[in-house]
This record gives C-alpha cells, sequence and structure tokens, in this order.
C-alpha cells in the first residue's frame, strides 16, 4: 500500500489536466485515480461552484442533514520529536505539562456539561510522559461521561490498539502530515515520527487492534497541497478497499502560528505556507467526490464564516469549544499546540448548524 500510494503521487502531475477532465469527472458516479487528479488541478478550480453542488448532493445522499460535533482535550504536552512547524517541538522553551486523572476527570465532567457526547484524547508524542496505562486510564475515565472516544496519540502497535480499544476507544486519528518523503525527513531532524513508514501504516494496525475507525489528514500548507491531498485521499481509499467495514473519515489542517514558529520554507526558498480558503475548499470538495462516504471533519483553525460554509457543502463534523492547551476547560496547564480562528461555544456553533437548515448530532452510535 506504501508503495502504490508513493508511486501514484511521484507520477500526478496536475498540470496535465484540461477543461474536459474536470467535467468528465464530475459527470461519473464513481471516480478513479486520475479523476481525483482533475478535481485537485489548478483547473478545476475555475468549475468550484459546480464541483460544490455536486459534493454538497454527494454529502446529503450518504449523511443526510446530520452534523456531528467534539471537542479535543489535550492531557499532556510533553514530546520527545522535533517537527519544526509543531508548537509541542521538543526543542521549544514551552509551559510543559500533564494532567492528573482527577483533573481529567474534572475537565470531562465540564465537558460533558455542553452536552457533547464525543471526545477526541491528546497528548504529545512520549512515551515515557505519557505512557500507554496513563492514556488506558484516562480511556477508562472518559467511557463514564462520552459515548464516543477518539485518540490521538503516538502510532502504536496492534497489541497495544488492542489495549486501548478494550479500555473504550473507538477511534484512532493519525496525521501523515505529509506524503513526500524527502520533505518529511527534513522537517522531522529527530524523534520517533521521523519513522515514515511506521506511521504510515498505523491506522492499518489499529484497525486490527479492533478499532471502529480511523482518520487521515495532512498538514496543509508543508509541502506540496495538491500532491499531498492526493496521497491522502488515495490512501485511505486503498485502506477502505481493504477494510471495508471500518469507518473511514479525512481531517483537513492548515498549517497556524504556534509559539517560537518556525518559518517552513522549501530548498527552493519558496513560502510554502500559502493554502489558501479556496485551495482548502477545492481540497475539501475533491475528498467528498472520490471518497463519498467518509466522514470530513474541519477544524477551529479556521474562520467561523468559513466553517458554517463548509458543513453545508461537503463536512461532516465539527469540533467546538477547542482548546489546544494542557486542560483549559477549567484551567489551563501547559501552553497550546496553535493558534486557533473559531473559539465559539457548543451552544454558538448548535446554533450556527441549525441556521443552515442542518441537524447538530451528538450520539450516532450505541
Amino acid at each position: 500500500m506504501l508503495k502504490k500510494v508513493l508511486e501514484l503521487t511521484k507520477n500526478f502531475d496536475y498540470h496535465i489536466y484540461n477543461d474536459n477532465d474536470v467535467k468528465i469527472a464530475l459527470n461519473k458516479d464513481s471516480l478513479s485515480f486520475k479523476d481525483l487528479g482533475a478535481l485537485l488541478s489548478p483547473t478545476a478550480e475555475n468549475f468550484l461552484e459546480s464541483i460544490a453542488q455536486r459534493a454538497k448532493k454527494e454529502t446529503r445522499k450518504f449523511f443526510g442533514n446530520s452534523i456531528s460535533l467534539y471537542t479535543p482535550l489535550y492531557i499532556s504536552n510533553f514530546c520527545q520529536n522535533q517537527c519544526v512547524y509543531c508548537g509541542f517541538n521538543a526543542k521549544n522553551k514551552i509551559k510543559r505539562n500533564k494532567l492528573s486523572l482527577l483533573e481529567i476527570e474534572n475537565e470531562f465532567f465540564k465537558i460533558s456539561q455542553t452536552g457533547l457526547k464525543e471526545i477526541l484524547i491528546l497528548t504529545g508524542e512520549d512515551r515515557e510522559k505519557s505512557d500507554l496505562k496513563y492514556i488506558g486510564d484516562t480511556i477508562v475515565v472518559a467511557t463514564k461521561y462520552f459515548s464516543t472516544i477518539g485518540v490521538e496519540i503516538y502510532p502504536l502497535e496492534i497489541e497495544e490498539y488492542k489495549y486501548i480499544n478494550s479500555c473504550g476507544a473507538d477511534f484512532v486519528s493519525i496525521y501523515q502530515e505529509t506524503y513526500d518523503t524527502t520533505l518529511y525527513d527534513k522537517i522531522h531532524p529527530s524523534g520517533p515520527k521521523k519513522d515514515f513508514a511506521f506511521r504510515f501504516h498505523a491506522q492499518e494496525r489499529a484497525i486490527k487492534g479492533g478499532m471502529r475507525g480511523v482518520s487521515f489528514g495532512v498538514l496543509l500548507g508543508l509541502g506540496d497541497f495538491r500532491k499531498d491531498a492526493f496521497s491522502t485521499a488515495l490512501h485511505a481509499y486503498l485502506l477502505q478497499q481493504k477494510y471495508p467495514f471500518a469507518e473511514i473519515s479525512i481531517s483537513v489542517p492548515r498549517l497556524k502560528p504556534f509559539i517560537n514558529n518556525i518559518d517552513c520554507i522549501l530548498e527552493k526558498g519558496e513560502e510554502i505556507c500559502n493554502v489558501t480558503e479556496k485551495n482548502l475548499l477545492q481540497t475539501i470538495l475533491a475528498y467528498r467526490l472520490f471518497l463519498p462516504f467518509v466522514s470530513i471533519s474541519i477544524s477551529t483553525r479556521e474562520r467561523a464564516e468559513f466553517r458554517d460554509n463548509v458543513i453545508g457543502l461537503a463536512a461532516t463534523k465539527i469540533s467546538a469549544e477547542v482548546k489546544t492547551s494542557v486542560g483549559g476547560h477549567i484551567k489551563k496547564k501547559g501552553d497550546e499546540q496553535f493558534e486557533i480562528s473559531d473559539s465559539r461555544t457548543v451552544a454558538q456553533i448548535h446554533e450556527a448548524i441549525q441556521k443552515k437548515g442542518l441537524q447538530p448530532v451528538y450520539k450516532d452510535y450505541i
């Protein structure tokens, strides 16, 4: 699977597509890899309105008018990696901390009072400070308050995924960050995350470990966003073909400012932190048409207006009342991973969803 994704991406030239290629893709019920490439091409920018209308139709077909809500809780920001684009970089001089189980339960209780039934538990990637038992114990506490529990932690082995699944975890989110192996190696100079292949296969190990669902994503703006989006869609598609019972979701985070921000520059000297909202919208719409049945999540990195509009077209999941610091719902215990753009409460986002004629969903699985 890794070889196929990298080979297809290497041969993906988004400059070769013309208007007719985009029109052909828009008129197909099931899209090929070539059609995906056409929808991600610069040429497709001239067809965004048509692509958006088709995406809206596909979203309604598979998801109705439901929009799921969730929030993340960072329980630790200790990290062994030196990712140059991340506020948790091991070399960054930030306030590090981790929550005790009592503090975690207090945070969970406060979050549950908003009505949310889905939680995403996050840590920095440090197996010593956030060992598997600590994460497992956190999940067990979460089951008292939430019906769906996701984790965004360091990649695990199959047996370790089985363990946290037995504790109550349903979903695993892993971001590859970029599928450009040369760039990946450059922006991960040190730490366990440097192992590209081990991270690539994490979703499959999670499914083998009993997880109900897995999430994919790249950090748009690290590299060539069109190629990275192409790779993400291929990776998700191939895994869905192999494990048709697994629930697949995709997140679309863009690079955002963080503490001790390091400029992201390509070797050529080009700015690469330049994915516009138009680019982001095109990426989301292409995902929807190529993978009509996957859940697409839109994060608080984006403006409230953009988020409200994209849930009406292609996104089916939205975070609310987000804090990217350790804790934060009761008391901030450690510094943030990145800056957010949409700080609305659950009630405010609930109202915004209803104003779009959509249905806020807090629990959709028993």
